[in-house]
């Protein structure tokens, strides 16, 4: 029986900086290094972060080698990041990668980041896996697709964003309510006790599985100026319901999408993906949805829902068997697509 291979890997597209080491289909460590002056400008500001990347990243390595209870020599290859994502990032992972696989005289595999999101379901904690085909509904700041994943490197998107992406659309709602960044998993957390109902925003009106996101922003934004005008206190005193209104309108929107998926394909294996698949209302409906029109659903750990290096791990460990290897003249691409 062969040897499972060992694999480092390493995440680098936005502000976040991981390094994660597999073996197998196991997770062996996976750290990561958070950024957290990107809260001061309320939002990721990319040459910040790619300076805070060259700080972190052989920390972070080093970390994730210790944990791991491995030695540097132990490693058969090295995957990171490619893209989609902040060029200045990715060049630094994708720079210290190159380098590693060269001193090291391994491997270098080269990961779409949201075809990793999508892989995360593939990491071996004991769980139940998706069969194949499966839908997936993958869900960032960045991006929102229905991908059909028919295997781990066949895969068709389906549905995308036609302009924002659902994370930025709870990111800019928190901005407006005056939340501090990133505002989505504090819509989540307020939404708790809120009116799912209190407030009615636009809907978009887009055919087929693609979304749209704009008109919703500019319809929640006209909606608290309109409020605030009329009373000063008019966020302080409806915070909640205000954020459970915008989190069910966005939540709707997607499972609406995702069920006209289901219907057109006739797939009954759904799976999330991304960092809104963290998103607590989501899950529940998506839950109550599953009983409802007998899907089996897959939902990832918290960990593998936000970027973190683990999903690289898992992604390069299938290219690694198919051998799919990449040489030194590979560069990052910040619009990288399936």
């Amino acid at each position: 029986m062969s040897k499972e291979p060992i694999i480092l890997a390493i995440e680098s597209s936005c502000d976040d900086t991981s390094a994660a080491i597999l073996k197998g289909q196991k997770i062996l460590s996976n750290e990561i290094a958070n950024q957290e002056i990107h809260a001061l400008y309320g939002g990721v500001v990319p040459e910040l972060a790619s300076r805070a990347h060259q700080q972190n990243i052989v920390p972070v390595v080093d970390t994730a080698i210790k944990k791991a209870g491995i030695h540097k020599a132990d490693i058969d290859a090295i995957a990171f990041t490619k893209g989609p994502g902040l060029l200045g990032s990715l060049l630094v992972g994708s720079s210290f990668s190159k380098s590693f696989a060269l001193g090291m005289n391994i491997p270098l595999i080269t990961v779409n980041h949201m075809q990793a999101h999508i892989l995360s379901h593939f990491i071996d904690e004991g769980d139940p896996m998706p069969a194949f085909p499966f839908l997936c509904l993958t869900v960032s700041g960045g991006h929102t697709q229905i991908v059909r994943v028919d295997s781990t490197s066949k895969m068709e998107v389906i549905g995308t964003t036609l302009d924002d992406a659902a994370g930025e659309a709870f990111d800019k709602s928190a901005k407006i309510l005056g939340l501090p960044y990133p505002g989505g998993p504090l819509i989540d957390k307020h939404a708790t006790n809120g009116n799912i109902h209190a407030f009615e925003f636009g809907k978009p009106k887009i055919q087929e599985l693609d979304f749209s996101f704009s008109g919703l922003k500019t319809s929640i934004m006209r909606l608290i100026q309109k409020g605030v005008v009329e009373n000063h206190n008019f966020i302080a005193e409806n915070l909640e319901d205000l954020c459970a209104s915008i989190q069910q309108s966005i939540v709707t929107i997607l499972l609406k999408k995702l069920q006209k998926a289901i219907k057109q394909t006739g797939i009954k294996e759904i799976a999330i993906a991304g960092g809104v698949s963290a998103n607590t209302f989501l899950r529940s409906e998506l839950k109550r949805l599953s009983t409802e029109k007998r899907f089996n659903l897959y939902i990832p750990k918290f960990e593998y829902c936000t970027d973190n290096a683990a999903m690289i791990a898992i992604t390069g460990y299938f290219k690694y068997l198919e051998k799919d290897f990449a040489d030194q003249s590979v560069t990052p691409s910040a619009r990288l697509f399936f």
